[in-house]
């Protein structure tokens, strides 16, 4: 293949790192450099607690939000940046919000510092009471001041500006106290806090909640801040939705314990997925992330509709290693998108095809984006039952895509990508050994090793592999890709503690239980309506947000309704965790489809509606489950045999049905025909599998035989 045209080549200007667009600063000098030893020595912190020194857990949690709040202001500015230009900065707006702001935190880090003086150097115990008295509330004035300031006033595109370094100062001493008094918080948060308590922790909050904004968007703030907002009005609503109310100093104090903040999302976070973002992180690094694309395009891309089943196949691939589906759309899509518009596909079908499949990358194990690992952590099943169980439903779905981009591909006559344009085979075939990584992860699980183990053993399985490709990771290749890993934890991190005061309101007001007693009222009626409603909700709720937030909150409010309903925990989960995902191609808020059309240049809302026209399957592949848990690997081989070929028959006629292709072009009444056995198929009971196989021998005979010969009849 050419270098010219390059998969490769066009993939990595994509996904390099140096390459930065929208907020993300690009820091030189001194800046750069203390940014880069804290991303470094952020990510060896996680690796060394999580392989060698075990720390106590909120330590490790309020350390690890602390780091990923510092990273994250200093890389990440309040909206976008441009160039600077001489004459523009007007520093005497600025001037006495900087002072007022730097004056307060001094004096709070001022306080800080003191006592962990007189504690641990002089040893005076107890601290003398005065030294708090005025401590958060000067943090929380300085917080309140620098947000604000960075709103209103224009960032930096190559140094980081005084209302962010107040607020990297102010995450450091938000966790600084928390340590502090970490003993005595455990057991008086939530409880009998006190002033400083209260106003450091709702600091806390206010910084949580602004990373939040810079990294991930409005939609998961406004969301918390509704959830926060009930937390007070609570007394004045009406029905399931009404509660007592509470006073704010054991409203937020008990939403930075482990109930909310340093809860399950966090513990994820700080586990799980910085592990797996390093393992990415250093597969990328190495390039071997490029290959797994030209091998997909190896694979696949002389096919008709080739850059599509492209985008299919290596989403899949890249999806298992990344954490969020705008992220996959951006990776990927970047290559895939400009060679489907090439070969023929409309733009609106090129970003929605990147989008569908791109999504599906974050229900295709071993790593499921960071799902699974949530899943496990709340559920308490085995994270290897959980990568075993998903396997059919993602193949399902990625059948499906493929089948829809195929159909398109039929019935539009677009052909593959030339031979000489595309990878060859036979060398691709030579480098097999670069999937050993993936290979040793899913094999190390399988041997029994712990998640972590096992992605540590994986992590160091691609520093060795790395050698034997035209990129080793020396020790400065090392230090980039962790570098690189905490630059993409950032916005998971950020996600995840915002998830984490929604989860905590749920848990605190208890709605979450209380709309479990309304789904299963409405059960008591109707099992698929409440199956219906509980869709709804999850989509709902996924809306605007990360895979990870979404589901966190989706387990928290939906699936205990299911379990009290009679459903499985796993399939509950699965349930909602499905929903959960694909609300990033579900209009009118889809963040995955977004990215693929700003890629694309076609209108976001049309590329949403086809985005969800061509995942459609994963509507209705958490009903197959459902009602026969044997997809989920669930029962005897025979019936999980069975089950997934007739499933595969139903998402191949839902497919053609979707697309209007069906060994030709189908009319609406054969593609009605179509659906109907479609559902048949999938619903799974010999009874319907019988009548769908019937129906399908109808339409099958019907468009080979009678449909060509009555056109040929009636031909003038």
């Amino acid at each position: 293949m050419s270098e010219s045209v390059s998969p490769v080549r066009q993939a990595r200007a994509a996904a390099d790192p140096e390459e930065r667009a929208g907020q993300e600063r690009e820091l030189s000098s001194w800046q750069g450099w203390i940014l880069f030893v804290a991303s470094v020595g952020f990510i060896l912190f996680h690796l060394i607690v999580l392989n060698l020194f075990p720390l106590e857990t909120w330590t490790f949690r309020i350390v690890h939000v602390a780091g990923g709040l510092f990273i994250g202001f200093a890389l990440v500015a309040s909206w976008a940046p441009h160039p600077e230009k001489a004459g523009q900065r007007r520093w005497w707006l600025e001037l006495l919000p900087m002072l007022a702001a730097t004056v307060l935190i001094a004096y709070a880090i001022g306080a800080l510092v003191a006592a962990y003086a007189m504690r641990d150097w002089i040893g005076v115990t107890p601290i003398p009471p005065w030294l708090f008295q005025y401590f958060g509330w000067s943090l929380f004035a300085s917080t309140v001041i620098a947000i604000p300031a960075g709103w209103a006033f224009r960032p930096q595109a190559h140094r980081i500006v005084w209302y962010d370094w107040i607020l990297m100062a102010a995450s450091l001493a938000v966790a600084g106290y928390l340590l502090f008094h970490l003993n005595m918080l455990q057991f008086r948060a939530g409880v009998v806090p006190t002033q400083p308590d209260m106003w450091t922790i709702l600091a806390g909050i206010l910084l949580i909640l602004e990373i939040t904004r810079r990294v991930a968007g409005l939609a998961l703030v406004v969301i918390a801040a509704i959830f926060i907002a009930y937390g007070f009005a609570g007394p004045w609503l009406p029905g399931f939705l009404e509660h007592s109310g509470y006073r704010a100093d054991r409203f937020f104090t008990y939403l930075y314990t482990d109930n909310g903040i340093l809860g399950p999302t966090t513990a994820v976070s700080s586990t799980y997925i910085v592990l797996f973002i390093t393992f990415a992180a250093f597969l990328q690094a190495s390039k071997v992330g490029d290959y797994f694309v030209n091998f997909a395009f190896a694979v696949a891309g002389r096919r008709r509709g080739g850059p599509a089943k492209v985008a299919v196949f290596a989403s899949g691939l890249m999806g298992m290693i990344n954490g969020t589906s705008a992220g996959n759309v951006v990776a990927t899509g970047s290559l895939t998108i400009p060679l489907m518009k090439r070969v023929g596909y409309k733009p609106r079908s090129s970003g929605a095809i990147e989008a569908a499949a791109s999504t599906g990358g974050q229900i295709m194990p071993p790593v499921m984006g960071a799902g699974a690992f949530i899943m496990a952590e709340i559920t308490g099943i085995p994270y290897t039952e959980l990568i075993v169980a998903a396997l059919i439903p993602a193949l399902l779905y990625f059948a499906s895509v493929y089948f829809m981009v195929d159909f398109e591909a039929a019935r539009t006559g677009i052909k593959g990508v030339p031979r000489k344009e595309l990878p060859q085979v036979g060398r691709l075939l030579r480098r097999i050994y670069l999937f050993t990584p993936i290979i040793i992860l899913i094999g190390a699980l399988f041997m029994g090793y712990s998640v972590i183990r096992a992605g540590t053993v994986a992590l160091a399985s691609a520093v060795v592999v790395s050698w034997l490709t035209p990129f080793p990771l020396g020790l400065v290749g090392m230090l980039r890709a962790l570098n690189l890993s905490a630059r993409m934890a950032v916005q998971l991190i950020a996600v995840c503690a915002a998830a984490g005061i929604i989860v905590g309101v749920i848990g605190l007001t208890g709605v979450g239980l209380r709309f479990s007693s309304m789904l299963l009222a409405i059960a008591a009626n109707s099992q698929l309506l409440a199956l219906l409603f509980a869709m709804a909700i999850s989509v709902l709720l996924g809306m605007g947000m990360p895979t990870t937030a979404a589901y966190a909150v989706a387990a928290s409010v939906v699936a205990p309704g299911l379990i009290q309903m009679g459903v499985e925990p796993l399939v509950a989960h699965f349930f909602v965790f499905y929903y959960s995902v694909i609300s990033a191609i579900t209009p009118p808020v889809a963040l995955a489809a977004y990215a693929g059309a700003a890629i694309a240049g076609s209108e976001p809302m049309r590329t949403s509606v086809t985005a969800f026209k061509i995942g459609l399957a994963a509507f209705i592949v958490p009903f197959m489950f459902f009602y026969h848990p044997a997809l989920l690997m669930v029962g005897d081989n025979v019936t999980i045999g069975l089950n997934f070929a007739t499933a595969l028959i139903g998402v191949f006629l839902l497919a053609a049905a979707a697309q209007g292709w069906f060994f030709g072009a189908a009319a609406w009444a054969v593609r009605v025909v179509l659906f109907g056995t479609a559902l048949l198929m999938i619903s799974g009971a010999v009874v319907t599998d019988l009548a769908g196989l019937a129906l399908f021998a109808t339409a099958l005979l019907w468009q080979l035989k009678l449909a060509p010969a009555l056109v040929q009849r009636t031909a003038p």
